[in-house]
This record gives structure tokens, C-alpha cells and sequence, in this order.
């Protein structure tokens, strides 16, 4: 969702890329290494041709020096993605989708692509499923109540692409609906 400069508060994409690369995923290692430590726990032992879950931001540094394959997610594939995209186009409510799951595709199709069946279609759905949600988003807000937004399973990018238009819109509700009472001067 496009928003105006003014309203451009909050964490940008390639901070949550970021952020999401904390996520495990699983990888075929090429290469063995002992278990090591870093600062956000240790990972491994790496012996091929066992799987090892270890951070996207590890997998990738690996992918890209052609010392492993990426195991895509169980939900990172056409089956699980056209039914979500079903979903989102015949259902009211947002489908359940990880979390995070825009920005590790993001990361893990921009670095593995080849280690994905068919990426372009996965890719394409994705964008689907963005543009259903974005609609679904947008539609919730526009029917703003002043107490409360039930948009449940949005995910971490589509929360902070409406948190700064919706904490505003929000000020200006709760500004326009307070207790007449309340403003009414002491007597």
C-alpha cells in the first residue's frame, strides 16, 4: 500500500527482511563445518547430506557461496499458496499466513530461486495474495470504528503499512466521538 511521505513512520521493508531473517529454514548443507556459535545462538554441526534449520540470514550467506540448497518452507509452494489465494478472494477474513511470510519469501526467492519448483508461479501468487490482502485491508479501514479494528492474521508488513494512517485516523476519531459531557466545563 502506497502512502504519502508524511505518513511514512514506520519500519521500512528492508527492515523487516531484516528482522525476518532471524527465521529458521532448513538447508542442505554441501559443506561439513562444526557447530558454531554467533550472537543469536549456535548453529549446526553442517554434514552433508543431512538437513540443518539455521537462520535465513545464514542460509543465504551459504546459498550465495554455493555451499548449500535451501529447503523451501512447507507453505512456500503453488498447492498451499492457490489455496490461500483462494481464500483471500472468496472469504471475508484474512487466511492464516506465517507471520512474516512476505518478507521471507522475499528473501528466500531473491537468493534461492533455484532451489524452488516453479518459482515465477510461486512469485506470482504471492503477488496475489498481497493484492487480495491489501484490498481486505483497505476495506476494514474504511469502516474505521472509533473503539476498535478487527483485521485478524494480517501479517508484519500489511500491520506496518496501515499502523501510521491508523494510529492518525485513530487520534482523529477518538477527537471527534469524546464525551460531550467531558469537554463541558465545571460549574
Amino acid at each position: 500500500m502506497s502512502l504519502p511521505a508524511a505518513l511514512r513512520t514506520s519500519v521500512t521493508p528492508p527492515e523487516l527482511e531484516l528482522i525476518a531473517s532471524e527465521h529458521l529454514v532448513e538447508i542442505v548443507p554441501l559443506v561439513a563445518m562444526e557447530r558454531t556459535a554467533f550472537i543469536s545462538g549456535a548453529y549446526g554441526p553442517l554434514r552433508p547430506p543431512h538437513q540443518c534449520k539455521v537462520p535465513i540470514w545464514m542460509a543465504t550467506n551459504l546459498k550465495l557461496k554455493k555451499k548449500c540448497h535451501i529447503v523451501p518452507p512447507d507453505w512456500l509452494n503453488t498447492e498451499y499458496l492457490q489455496d490461500r489465494l483462494y481464500h483471500e478472494t472468496s472469504k471475508v477474513d484474512f487466511s492464516e499466513m506465517p507471520f512474516r511470510f512476505a518478507e521471507i519469501a522475499k528473501v528466500l526467492l531473491d537468493v534461492a530461486s533455484d532451489d524452488f519448483h516453479n518459482p515465477d508461479k510461486i512469485q506470482s501468487l504471492l503477488k496475489d495474495i498481497r493484492e487480495a490482502r491489501q484490498a481486505k485491508s483497505r476495506e476494514g479501514l474504511s469502516r474505521l470504528d472509533h473503539s476498535e479494528l478487527g483485521l485478524t492474521n494480517l501479517c508484519a508488513m500489511e500491520i506496518n503499512e496501515i499502523r501510521p494512517f491508523f494510529v492518525r485516523a485513530m487520534g482523529v476519531l477518538t477527537q471527534l466521538v469524546k464525551d460531550p459531557e467531558a469537554q463541558a466545563p465545571e460549574q
